[in-house]
């Protein structure tokens, strides 16, 4: 029997952890609350917006619209920052969001699994 040899060229790319700090800039560190995004597209980029919306007009609205008033055109919010992505950085994103929902799926389940068996 041949023994068969793998191309390290075919090869899968591995994920490799690296140790990153990142030093903060100006009031960089301060946590900023944002519960609203906007993502806008450019060639090679995008841009995404976190906001902040009140959440006192957030509820008015969702009363208006369950009562079948007229919804505002508008709302006006507040930009907490803007940021912009490249592809790769986009890509490394979207994947590492993907991870950390995937944990919180698990985290859920779990104990609605441990009430099931009770």
């Amino acid at each position: 029997m041949a023994e068969q040899t793998k191309d390290p060229a075919k090869a899968e790319p591995k994920s490799v952890g690296l140790n990153i700090r990142l030093a903060p800039v100006e009031n960089s560190d301060q946590p900023v609350l944002a519960n609203f995004t906007r993502l806008n597209g450019a060639p090679g980029m995008v841009f995404v917006d976190f906001g902040f919306l009140e959440p006192a007009a957030l509820s008015a609205l969702s009363r208006l619209a369950q009562s079948g008033g007229k919804i505002p055109e508008s709302l006006n919010g507040k930009l907490a920052v803007r940021v912009a992505l490249g592809f790769d950085t986009l890509a490394a994103l979207h994947q590492q969001l993907g991870q950390v929902i995937g944990g919180l799926k698990a985290q859920q389940a779990a104990p609605a699994k441990k009430d099931a068996k009770h």
